[in-house]
């Protein structure tokens, strides 16, 4: 057997992500008998049916969803007449309104869309996004005591509003009009405003029900442009936005959402709105340029190569970013600006700002993300099963970013995530993200007496709290965490879809897959797995991105295809033999189009699993290997087992489930450590685990 120091390897990882794979029962005669009824394949229907559809009619109107009968908005939500109504009125009598933004995508794009459609249909209307850094999210007294100063006779809120109980009280006080639009959870009390528009206060049973603030702002501008008689040359642009803004908001893709991001997303790449053909000429959404990024890269250079048929992806991660970095790090009057103007060199000057900006919000994200980890490794990673949560606070950070260095944290630790930075001495300020167990918005309100300000959803909120406050809030928090995650929730939760071997990815299911699409939120991008597949080549690319190379063998038939794993440097490198789970992706490059792997999952192979928990696997056997006697087995170390194979000369080699590294030598003490990964180890350990297979059977 070679030896070779550790040293003059790759340095492999010590671990693989530590995920639970949730594989979705598989079907196949009902697969197939929805198939033949709906005619698409048997794979399309099985995915299908893990998405809860279960008839020919409802995946109809999944599949065509231009062929849902809509009812009214006016009939699903109570307070449309009455908005309706305030805003004709302010427009027959040119009462100034005013509009109060968000400063995320969702806002931003929903700021912008009413700002156009009002000005189109004759109002006298500005808007005012509250100050980040200054004053956080929602509508506040200073906002609104500067528009009663202003003449303003009509608030209307977009994206938020919802909690802002005070804000509006003040606003009826001085005698101004407040229509809300919201999609956020509703607390106990709501606001006194003249009508609420919030789809969580609709029948669940309500198409609408999932469309987000931007969603809330479109039913209303076209409601209002139908009832005025004026919808011709407005309801294109008002989608362009719509969709913009609901893909990078991450709401869900099925009901009303479904159906009009299908249609906006045909329309987008020929959207006469000089800020979106910016964006998608800045943004690079146009023919690919380089080989190493799929739809999914950070590097700014990489280009898509169909502006004709945009993906949610296309728009969720190259789009979406650009303009929600505005609202985390700079002025979202710049993007106002950009989806406002019909002047295309302002809105490509526009676009080049959000091109910039982002590129330093990439950069701010990984600075972060990596203090961020090396204290959570210092502080906190031996008490995560024991908290159920991660609670990080720190000085410096720029709280513009926290919330998707938060995203990066649940990724990486599997638990939910608080993270916030001090805003002084004596006030933080945070974003809260989680996994599915953990409903953030109930967390915060859990602690509301701790709290400043809070608001969010299940899956992400924000909160501000005074400083005196952080341990009580660390306690509260691992208290409510310990009252409904369980320690099997501790670890990313990977769904997966079906199982395919290599020899059945090829264009032809990359086309099927498009009935799916548009995908995204509650409709996500179907995922594959493979079992026991052999990684031939590996290397690191771009920010810590593996870039790598696997093969199958079906039939005696080798198939080899290339796959990408996103920010997967510290698992690099991979096991020779690992299970994989991913997502389909075209790769553009030289003017030729293939199909690779996203991957988003990887474990050991389930039978080398199996081999280390089964009882009755015999405890040695002998094989030839290269001419060669060798002699192997599973031994008891402390409470695991390990794998020994040992050579003609005495040298052992040792490894344990889930390690890639092993050590080699004649005993412990004199051993090397090895990356067993490496294909002299790897080849040697399969003949070994291929003995003990068939002698235990």
């Amino acid at each position: 057997m070679l030896d070779r120091p550790v040293s003059e390897l790759s340095k492999p990882s010590r671990r693989l992500p530590n995920q639970r794979w949730q594989i979705y029962p598989q079907k196949p005669e009902f697969a197939q008998k929805l198939a033949v009824l709906i005619n698409v394949s048997p794979i399309i229907s099985q995915l299908l049916i893990n998405r809860g559809i279960e008839t020919p009619e409802q995946a109809q109107a999944f599949l065509n969803p231009e062929s849902l009968v809509l009812p009214s908005p006016l009939e699903d939500f109570p307070d449309l007449a009455i908005s309706l109504e305030l805003l004709q009125n302010a427009i027959a009598s040119q009462t100034k309104i005013a509009i109060c933004g968000d400063y995320d995508a969702d806002g931003m794009t929903s700021t912008a869309l009413l700002l156009r459609s009002l000005r189109t249909l004759g109002a006298q209307v500005d808007y005012a996004i509250p100050s980040r850094m200054h004053e956080g999210y929602g509508i506040n007294k200073r906002i609104v005591e500067e528009f009663h100063s202003e003449g303003v006779g009509l608030i209307l809120t977009v994206d938020n509003g919802i909690s802002a109980f005070e804000p509006v009280a003040r606003a009826r006080e001085l005698g101004l009009a407040v229509i809300i639009t919201d999609h956020h959870d509703i607390p106990q009390k709501l606001p006194p405003a003249n009508a609420i528009l919030n789809p969580k206060l609709i029948a669940e049973s309500s198409p609408y029900r999932g469309v987000a603030g931007v969603g809330v702002a479109y039913i209303l501008a076209v409601s209002l442009a139908q009832q005025l008689g004026e919808t011709k040359g407005l309801i294109q642009p008002m989608l362009a936005l719509f969709t913009l803004g609901t893909i990078a908001d991450l709401a869900p893709l099925t009901g009303v959402n479904r159906r009009w991001v299908k249609r906006g997303l045909q329309h987008l790449p020929k959207s006469n709105l000089a800020g979106i053909q910016a964006l998608i000429q800045v943004g690079g959404v146009q023919a690919r340029g380089d080989g190493e990024q799929g739809s999914r890269g950070e590097n700014t250079q990489s280009k898509i190569q169909n502006p004709k048929s945009l993906k949610p992806e296309d728009i969720g991660f190259r789009l979406g970013p650009r303009i929600n970095a505005i609202g985390r790090i700079g002025n979202p009057q710049t993007v106002i600006e950009l989806l406002t103007t019909d002047d295309m060199g302002l809105a490509l000057e526009r676009a080049m700002q959000c091109e910039q900006i982002n590129a330093s919000r990439q950069e701010m994200c990984q600075q972060i993300e990596q203090e961020a980890i090396a204290y959570v490794e210092a502080e906190y990673v031996t008490s995560l099963q024991q908290d159920r949560v991660l609670i990080v606070v720190q000085p410096n950070w720029h709280h513009g970013v926290i919330g998707i260095v938060a995203s990066r944290l649940v990724e990486r630790y599997g638990v939910p995530v608080f993270i916030g930075t001090y805003e002084d001495e004596k006030h933080i300020r945070g974003s809260a993200r989680s996994i599915p167990e953990f409903h953030v918005f109930e967390a915060l309100e859990y602690c509301h007496d701790l709290l400043g300000k809070f608001g969010g959803h299940k899956a992400a909120g924000g909160f501000s709290l005074p400083a005196e406050n952080l341990q009580m809030l660390r306690s509260r928090l691992i208290e409510f965490a310990n009252q409904c995650l369980e320690p099997q929730h501790l670890k990313p939760l990977l769904k997966i879809d079906a199982e395919v071997n290599l020899d059945q990815i090829n264009q032809q299911l990359y086309q099927q897959l498009n009935a799916l699409h548009p995908c995204g939120m509650d409709n996500p991008d179907p995922v594959f797995w493979t079992p026991n597949v052999q990684v031939l080549e590996q290397k690191i690319v771009g920010k810590g991105h593996i870039k790598l190379t696997i093969a199958q063998t079906v039939d005696n038939q080798e198939y080899r295809i290339k796959a990408i794993a996103w920010r997967w440097g510290d698992y690099f490198r991979l096991p020779a033999r690992v299970d994989v789970a991913y997502k389909l992706r075209e790769n553009y490059f030289n003017g030729n189009t293939s199909i690779e792997l996203e991957l988003i999952g990887v474990r050991l192979p389930i039978q080398l699993q199996q081999f280390f928990a089964s009882p009755s696997i015999p405890s040695s056997a002998t094989f030839e290997y290269n001419q060669r006697q060798y002699t192997c087995g599973f031994y008891k170390n402390g409470i695991g087992a390990e794998l020994r194979i040992k050579n003609p000369e005495g040298k052992v080699l040792v490894m344990q489930p889930g390690h890639i590294i092993g050590l080699l030598g004649t005993n412990r003490q004199n051993a090397k450590e090895v990356d067993i990964s490496q294909p002299q180890y790897d080849s040697i350990i399969q003949a070994a685990l291929q003995t003990l297979s068939v002698k235990s059977s």
